[in-house]
């Protein structure tokens, strides 16, 4: 029986130095993800605005000058009803482009899905992993040995659940986004039809 928590032990020791890795990893891309969040927050406050004040606007009548009226700049939604529009003709190509744009909203939503996930975890892996150590060192009376494993599993608590609500907060608001960009394209991909059948 002592061979085999052993070998836990070593195996649990052993996975402290790629969690704690990992989570430094996490840590780092979570700063990124911010920024990049960050960004997209101002595009979207001026560009997707604009954008949907159009969508609301829009008739049978001026929709095939909808293209002229459309946002400038990096707004992956406009880009998507510009390439709609012309091919307004095939229902193929239009349903190709909304499938697509799916997938990129997927894409999009992977890496805080991930963080959302994998943060808190990994947190709590880097939080238990030192404790046995610690405990160890409590019944022996190595109070130092004791008091820098806690340092290191509440560190690691700290970056884990730090990157995962980095990771919820950009899911939510992303995924609250993309489904308003969805909805402005299925309501043009439908007129576009209303239009072929006349």
């Amino acid at each position: 029986m002592n061979y085999i928590t052993d070998i836990l032990y070593w195996i649990s020791s052993g996975l402290l130095v790629p969690v704690i890795l990992i989570l430094i990893f996490f840590f780092l891309r979570s700063l990124l993800l911010l920024g990049g969040f960050f960004s997209q927050y101002l595009t979207m406050r001026q560009s997707g605005t604009m954008l949907h004040r159009e969508v609301k606007q829009l008739t049978a009548d001026n929709l095939s000058s909808l293209a002229d009226r459309l946002p400038k700049g990096k707004l992956p939604v406009a880009a998507c009803i510009a390439k709609m529009l012309e091919h307004s003709d095939s229902p193929a190509k239009v349903n190709y482009l909304l499938d697509e744009y799916e997938c990129m909203v997927e894409r999009e939503l992977e890496t805080p899905k991930m963080f959302t996930k994998m943060g808190p975890m990994l947190g709590l892996m880097g939080t238990l992993i030192p404790m046995g150590p610690a405990l160890v060192g409590l019944s022996s009376g190595d109070i130092a040995s004791m008091a820098y494993n806690m340092q290191v599993a509440f560190a690691t608590t700290v970056i884990g659940l730090f990157a995962g609500g980095i990771g919820f907060v950009v899911k939510s608001v992303r995924q609250r986004w993309y489904r308003r960009d969805m909805g402005a394209l299925s309501y043009i991909a439908d007129m576009l039809d209303e239009n072929r059948s006349k």
